[in-house]
């Protein structure tokens, strides 16, 4: 993202204008935005003028509008954003309050405007400023008969290419076109892999698939590109590398990231950092289960304790409507900071981001156990014998059971067929 100017107080009142020069960049300003914002950009509106004969005839005119943000679309496919929102300034063609939605793409410069510049919308706009946190990394994920390529930026996992192909058995009476199918099917991936990577912005590409079928297809890649002559493969074959997973679809993506070889490359970034800080997560959820919660409830209790050492977000928090939420995820943020603590806020378009999105979206890493955290119910009785907890997100170890004693017919239950 391009800073062209910012005029804007901390925790106060301002405006910044910048222009988006990749894809990464709109997600930013997607998350930049909310409602209420003002936003200023140059826009094309049809207009109907009067026409010598007395009849009316359209006309296209670029102007400028200043929007007063009511909703916003991020559009991942077609690289935009959509802001609808009435007009706050008054032009010969768009009366004031009249309805308008404003296309923001990229290298068009628009300004964002703000009553309130609160710590996490500061942070997101200086990392969106920040080259080196991008990660920029090209993943081809594949096993036989199909291959994913993505590219991975500071914010955004983008799907670029899907390959599929119908590959025969390797043994029996369709052997014979075992090899001539796979040949196909690597040159088809060899293919996207030319279209989409670019070495001059990627810091390194990754082919990673379970077995062998990423080290013949690394093999195909580099033998066709001494044939054919392929500068681009021929110069950057270092930065080419090999990383097992268990398939080739994106949920391995976390462990093409977790990877020691890739880690070393990309260590430095904020994707690199937050793929570490949820592995840490999961480790020590599975080792020292009182050391580690997940839930709003659960993270609300270990906070007011001054516990939580690694706070993880989704970004999806800070995108509420309401005020009073993302004010109470931003104070968070910053009481944990302000007890010398970390914290992460993930991209829900990084695998890292969806993975932590299943856990109801916040986590944390606590400086010290907290073992009453697994017994923390705060139950109410339902009619039948049902009881259910107020975070029905994270049911406890005894919710559990209570459930199970009830699907197997048991006291205050009902009984269930099979099947």
């Amino acid at each position: 993202m391009k800073i062209v100017h910012r005029n804007l107080m901390p925790d106060g009142s301002g405006s910044v204008k910048m222009t988006p020069e990749e894809a990464d960049d709109l997600w930013l300003a997607y998350n930049l935005i909310a409602q209420g914002d003002m936003v200023s950009c140059s826009t094309v509106r049809k207009v109907m003028r009067e026409a010598a004969s007395g009849g009316r005839d359209s006309e296209r005119v670029k102007l400028q509008l200043q929007i007063k943000v009511e909703a916003i679309e991020y559009d991942k496919e077609g690289s935009a954003l959509r802001i609808r929102g009435k007009n706050m300034l008054k032009n010969e063609h768009v009366t004031v309050g009249a309805f308008h939605t404003l296309e923001i793409e990229l290298h068009r410069p628009f300004v964002l405007k703000k009553e309130l510049w609160d710590s996490v919308a500061l942070d997101e706009l200086n990392q969106a400023s920040d080259p080196k946190a991008s990660a920029d990394l090209a993943v081809v994920l594949m096993q036989e008969g199909l291959a994913h390529l993505f590219l991975v930026g500071k914010s955004v996992t983008a799907t670029r290419s899907r390959i599929e192909a119908s590959i025969p058995r390797k043994h029996g009476p369709a052997i014979a076109g075992y090899d001539k199918a796979l040949n196909k099917f690597f040159n088809n991936v060899m293919q996207a892999f030319l279209k989409h990577i670019d070495f001059s912005i990627v810091r390194c590409t990754v082919i990673a698939s379970p077995g062998f079928t990423k080290d013949q297809f690394h093999r195909h890649l580099l033998l066709e590109a001494e044939r054919k002559q392929l500068r681009p493969i021929i110069e950057n074959k270092s930065r080419i590398v090999l990383v097992p997973t268990t398939s080739g679809y994106k949920h391995c993506l976390r462990e093409v990231l977790e990877a020691p070889n890739v880690m070393n490359i990309i260590k430095d970034t904020k994707a690199a950092k937050e793929v570490q800080a949820l592995k840490n997560f999961f480790s020590i959820l599975s080792k020292d289960p009182s050391r580690a919660c997940y839930g709003p409830k659960h993270v609300d209790v270990a906070h007011e304790q001054l516990a939580i050492d690694t706070l993880l977000l989704t970004d999806e928090l800070f995108r509420s409507g309401d005020v009073a939420t993302r004010q109470k995820y931003v104070n968070l943020v910053e009481s944990v900071k302000a007890s010398k603590g970390e914290a992460y806020i993930m991209s829900s378009m990084h695998v890292s981001g969806e993975q932590l999105a299943q856990l109801t979206g916040v986590a944390a890493i606590l400086r010290f156990p907290l073992p009453e955290l697994e017994d923390l119910e705060i139950m109410e009785k339902k009619p039948y014998g049902c009881f259910l907890s107020s975070s029905l997100f994270h049911p406890t170890a005894n919710e559990i059971a209570m459930a199970m004693t009830l699907i197997s017919g048991g006291e205050g239950g009902y009984e269930t067929s099979k099947g």
